[in-house]
C-alpha cells in the first residue's frame, strides 16, 4: 500500500496475482444536458423562424403597425401554444410508460416463458447466447420488478419519464420561443420604416441563427466542423421560411389590388 494516496474517488481491487492495487473509476464525457436543453433548443429555434417569417410577410404590406400587432399575436400564441404542447407531451409520455408498464407486468405473470424467451431474444441481438445469458435471465426471473424493468428498457425501449418535470419543461419551451421570436421584432419598435425594419431584422436575425446553430451543435456534443455546418443549415432554413413568407402574403396582396382595380 505504500506509496498509494486514496482519494474518495479512489478504491481497492485485487488483481489476478491476489494483491490489492488502488482502482480510478473511469469517467466517460457524455453530454448530459437533457430534457430542458432540448425544450429551450426545439423553443428558440422556433421562436426565431416562425415570428420572423411572419412579420417578414407582413411587412411587406408597408404597415409597421400591422406588422407589431401581427407579430405580438403570433408571439403570445405561439409561447402559450408550444409551453402547452410540451406540458401535455410530457404528460402523455408518462400516461403511456404506465399503460405499458402494466401491460409488460401482467405478460410477465401470464406468459413468463413467453417473456423469458424475449429475454433470450435480446440478448442473441448483441451476440450473447443462452447458455452465456442463462444466468442474467434466471436472476431477472427471481425479481419481477427487475424483470419488468428490464423489457421496458430493453424490448420496449422506454425511459421512465420524470413527471415532475413536465411543468417546467412546458415553461422553458415557451419561455424560449418567446425570447426567440422577440428578437426579430425589436427593429420594428425601434424604427418607424418597415423597409429599413425588415433589413435590420433580417441581419439581426442571419446572426443570431447562424450563432444559435453553431452553439446548438457544440453544446450538443458536435465537432466544430458539424457545427459550422449546422449554422449554415440554420441560417438556410430561416432565410426560407421567411423569403417564401415575404412572397406569398405579397403576392396575395397584390392579387387583391388587382382584383380591386378591375
Amino acid at each position: 500500500m505504500a506509496g498509494i494516496a486514496l482519494t474518495p474517488q479512489t478504491s481497492l481491487a485485487s488483481d489476478l496475482s491476489g494483491e490489492t492495487v488502488a482502482r480510478i473509476p473511469h469517467k466517460e464525457n457524455h453530454t448530459g444536458h437533457g430534457v430542458l436543453l432540448r425544450d429551450a433548443i426545439i423553443g428558440f429555434a422556433d421562436g426565431l423562424t416562425v415570428p420572423f417569417a411572419l412579420t417578414a410577410g407582413l411587412s411587406s404590406l408597408g404597415s409597421s403597425k400591422l406588422v407589431i400587432l401581427g407579430g405580438l399575436a403570433e408571439l403570445f400564441a405561439g409561447s402559450l401554444s408550444m409551453g402547452l404542447g410540451a406540458y401535455l407531451a410530457a404528460v402523455t409520455e408518462k400516461k403511456h410508460y404506465e399503460v405499458e408498464e402494466l401491460r409488460e407486468r401482467r405478460e410477465v405473470k401470464e406468459k413468463p416463458q413467453a417473456e423469458e424467451d424475449e429475454i433470450y431474444d435480446i440478448f442473441e441481438q448483441y451476440g450473447i447466447g443462452r447458455s452465456q445469458s442463462k444466468g442474467v435471465v434466471e436472476c431477472l426471473k427471481a425479481n419481477e420488478d427487475m424483470w419488468v424493468r428490464f423489457m421496458m428498457d430493453f424490448e420496449l425501449k422506454l425511459v421512465k419519464p420524470v413527471t415532475k418535470m413536465a411543468w417546467i419543461e412546458g415553461a422553458v419551451m415557451g419561455v424560449a420561443y418567446f425570447f426567440g421570436g422577440l428578437l426579430p421584432m425589436i427593429p420594428y419598435f425601434a424604427l418607424r420604416n418597415v423597409t429599413h425594419a425588415l433589413f435590420t431584422s433580417i441581419g439581426i436575425t442571419a446572426v443570431i441563427l447562424v450563432v444559435f446553430g453553431y452553439v446548438k451543435a457544440i453544446v450538443t456534443g458536435c465537432r466544430h466542423k458539424d457545427a459550422a455546418w449546422s449554422a449554415v443549415q440554420t441560417l438556410i432554413v430561416g432565410v426560407v421560411a421567411a423569403g417564401a413568407s415575404y412572397g406569398i402574403v405579397r403576392g396575395v396582396n397584390s392579387a387583391e389590388d388587382f382584383s380591386a382595380c378591375r
